[in-house]
């Protein structure tokens, strides 16, 4: 399957399979010295292959396991305007995190992103107090929406909103005292894997080769030795530049990098259950200054409630997981405004993160005063590490790797576009209505909507996730196992009982491709 090019956006095609991947793998077995070698497919790895393969650097991109299979798929789904980095006086990032939401929804990913209403509710008595403190804040931030030059069209101004309001937005809400409430506005992502799975496919529409499945066994700065997980062939590869952006697990690669990773826990519930789909609820941590708990309405009627920030000593485990006190927490703090307290049987599945905090001073207890601001590290043998930072500001941390790469490797290579370099299936926003095809395929595929929507139908997975979707995944989204479907291109896999009715479908949907999928996890 070919996706077509949107727009003519990308020189190449964008469509990542299991075809290409042998092709792509066995180029670079014989080929000559690449450019640019990226380890680690996440947010920042694949904006990193973006960003060198659009300046004509010929760069190939290896991940030991799927795409967004790390800290990248389980974050809020948020693009964050910096609000709480400008509360705690830190300016700088929150200017940039501001800068970058703006690209991000009005000309890098406008189908892929949308307005979020963030309603905190009012109860007396110390309503007006806290109205009037909450007030302040998101001016500031809506001070930072306009200094960056986000439309209101996009991004609404904060403002009070009345007792019904409140109420209409959120029937759950418990009334007694309820006066009202405050609204502000950020972004939201239709999905956080999706955007990473378009961010590589541009990228391999500008030539990078996208490799999954290859894991660096070791690297330096002029290359590394790679293992096909598939065969369990060994490559080496010579580079003339070196990145790993393997977040939390730098320090596999480097052991030179200090960081401190923290957790952020989840839970998922039916939205159902809250009464809203279309904003996110936020409510303030008892006895902790400025911490907020917050719903975030996702895909398959879900609710993703979180978010905790504790330490996560130890190894790091592939994928982390809540702990009894992180549920609690959150349970407790949402249940403080709710007339019928949600409960561990409301609680259908769970998801944890871990951010790659850089290692602050020895006095910092906890990890919400780390610096979420990222830093780019080099090894003694020349590789290159690029580590902290967060979703939101990819490409703009992406930029400063390949820059940094060029400076230092004296590479021959343009400035960077991707300020200005839409991902496939961008389309303005104010077009949406324009692409021919259901609006569900529209949220998720944009431009490309009409293509996915034109695949043969068949049996469709649960939660209703249709055939073409699945097929879609294969074809052109790199999913080489069933896993890879469930878990990350659909994101089904978020709910245990969802995966496992949904497994066959995506079995069927490999078949009806002539794909075998691959048995890896």
């Amino acid at each position: 399957m070919t996706a077509p090019t949107i727009l003519g956006r990308t020189p190449h095609s964008s469509a990542l399979n299991a075809e290409r991947r042998a092709q792509e793998l066995d180029a670079l077995a014989d080929g000559p010295e690449i450019d640019v070698l990226v380890i680690g497919g996440g947010v920042t790895g694949a904006g990193i292959a973006l960003d060198a393969a659009s300046r004509g650097l010929r760069t190939v991109l290896v991940e030991r396991r799927d795409l967004a299979h790390g800290t990248s798929r389980w974050s809020s789904k948020l693009v964050h305007g910096g609000l709480r980095y400008l509360a705690s006086g830190q300016f700088g990032i929150a200017h940039e995190s501001a800068a970058e939401r703006h690209l991000l929804m009005t000309r890098i990913a406008p189908h892929l992103t949308r307005a979020l209403a963030q309603v905190v509710p009012l109860y007396a008595p110390g309503h007006v107090s806290q109205g009037a403190f909450l007030g302040l804040g998101y001016g500031l931030g809506d001070g930072l929406r306009r200094m960056v030059g986000t439309p209101g069209a996009v991004l609404q101004s904060p403002g009070p909103i009345g007792r019904n309001e409140t109420i209409r937005l959120f029937p759950e809400l418990e009334r007694d005292g309820l006066r009202g409430g405050v609204r502000g506005w950020d972004g939201q992502l239709i999905d956080d894997v999706r955007l990473v799975v378009a961010i590589a496919r541009t990228a391999a529409g500008y030539g990078a080769s996208v490799l999954t499945r290859v894991e660096a066994v070791t690297a330096t700065g002029g290359g590394a030795v790679l293992r096909d997980a598939l065969t369990g062939t060994e490559v080496t590869v010579h580079a003339r530049a070196v990145i790993s952006a393997t977040g939390v697990w730098a320090g596999d690669l480097d052991p030179d990098v200090r960081l401190r990773p923290s957790r952020g826990t989840h839970l998922v519930v039916a939205a159902d259950r809250l009464g809203s789909r279309d904003a996110s609820l936020t409510v303030p941590v008892p006895g902790a200054s400025g911490r907020f708990v917050f719903t975030v309405p996702a895909m398959h009627g879900r609710v993703y409630i979180g978010l905790t920030d504790v330490p996560a000593d130890g190894p790091i485990p592939d994928e982390p997981q809540a702990t009894g006190d992180e549920i609690d927490m959150l349970l407790a703090t949402v249940n403080t405004v709710l007339a019928r307290p949600l409960e561990r049987d409301d609680v259908i599945g769970t998801f944890a993160g871990l951010r790659p905090l850089l290692a602050g001073a020895d006095d910092i207890e906890g990890t919400s005063d780390l610096s979420r601001r990222h830093t780019i590290t080099e090894a003694d043998s020349g590789l290159l590490s690029i580590v902290g930072g967060k979703l939101t500001t990819y490409r703009r941390m992406a930029e400063d790797a390949v820059d940094a790469a060029v400076r230092r490797r004296v590479l021959r290579a343009s400035a960077s576009r991707t300020a200005v370099l839409p991902l496939v299936g961008a389309w303005p926003r104010h077009r949406m209505r324009e692409i021919a095809a259901p609006a569900r395929f529209v949220r998720r595929f944009g431009a490309e909507a009409p293509f996915a929507a034109a695949l043969p139908d068949g049996a469709g997975a649960a939660c209703g996730v249709t055939a073409q979707e699945l097929q879609w995944g294969i074809g052109v989204e790199g999913a080489l196992t069933i896993a890879d479907l469930l878990d990350r291109r659909t994101r089904l896999g978020m709910v245990a009982s969802d995966r496992e009715r949904s497994w066959d479908a995506a079995a069927a949907a490999f078949e009806r491709a002539g794909v075998t999928p691959l048995d890896l996890e």
